[in-house]
């Protein structure tokens, strides 16, 4: 419970940095393209402009300052959302670090123990159901988690089973239509009595649980990995439309094209730099999910 808040305030505050990415986003740009709508409008009075260039330059204008309202909105919401969740009345949230300057991912070391999966509050609570059937759930331990160890880091994880990988480079991709010998039952039935079928089932969901938590890493590993691609490219995207922006402005301004092309790029170029923050949100997102699946984060609890 405690983890899945943290990772909840964590999430909403990423969401209210990025929101608050974007309302400075938008309010640049209305003062960039009210500034384009004053030096068509001069044109147009000296004759080297048509009223279609206004239209267009207004449109810019309008496009962008139609954001800031509902921004404004989602940003209180969200302040709100946060202070709930802390316990505590609606009210405005301090602000740390922007969003852009949090995206330095914490190190994932190559191996991760096992007992790290230990923290999350459903395996806890499958080992009490497990201990509550059967007293010998430490002989039934040491058989499962010693043959699990979590492997990988964030540049191209993976988990490592009786010595084979799997995840985004192995054979968990394949879960659904692959079975594999996790769990030796033949074993444990020699250190562990059965014979009870409420202690199968309980062993059965104990199983299942630390089944799914493995993939939940897995799957955090991978998503993190290609959250941080998917931003990088969109870097890309933005500084070479940031490029294309100011030269279809120059070129206007020479004469040499329509207000039309400064239209399309300058279009292209807003949405480039909200998408951008949304890319950073995400990539933090999937630190944050990742923090969950471990129970806690990678770092062994002292």
């Amino acid at each position: 419970m405690v983890i899945s808040l943290i990772a909840q305030v964590a999430q909403s505050y990423f969401d209210l940095r990025a929101l608050d990415l974007d309302l400075e986003i938008s309010r640049r740009t209305v003062g960039s393209r009210e500034e384009s709508v004053e030096l068509v409008a001069a044109r147009l009075e000296g004759g080297v402009a048509g009223i279609l260039d206004l239209r267009q330059a207004e449109t810019l204008l309008y496009t962008a300052t139609k954001t800031i309202p509902d921004i404004e909105r989602q940003i209180e919401q969200t302040e709100n959302f946060i202070n709930i969740l802390l316990g505590k009345d609606p009210a405005p949230v301090p602000r740390g670090r922007p969003l852009g300057q949090q995206l330095a991912p914490p190190t994932v070391p190559p191996g991760l123990p096992c007992e790290l999966l230990n923290r999350r509050p459903d395996i806890r609570q499958a080992e009490q159901q497990l201990v509550a059937a059967n007293a010998q759930i430490g002989v039934a331990k040491a058989k499962l988690f010693p043959q699990v160890t979590v492997s990988g880091f964030i540049g191209g994880g993976g988990i490592l089973i009786n010595g084979q990988t799997f995840g985004p480079l192995g054979i968990l991709s394949a879960l659904p239509v692959i079975s594999f010998p996790l769990f030796n039952a033949g074993a444990l039935q020699a250190g562990v009595d059965l014979a009870d079928a409420q202690t199968q089932e309980a062993l059965l969901r104990y199983q299942q649980t630390i089944q799914q938590a493995l993939r939940e890493v897995s799957d955090g590993l991978v998503e993190v990995r290609k959250r941080q691609e998917i931003r990088v490219q969109q870097e890309l995207l933005t500084k070479s439309l940031a490029d294309a922006s100011q030269v279809s402005r120059m070129r206007y301004e020479g004469g040499v094209s329509s207000y039309l092309e400064v239209l399309d790029t300058e279009r292209q170029y807003f949405q480039a730099e909200l998408d951008l923050t949304t890319t950073q949100r995400d990539e933090l997102t999937a630190i944050v999910q990742l923090y969950k699946a471990l129970g806690g984060g990678w770092q062994p609890q002292g």
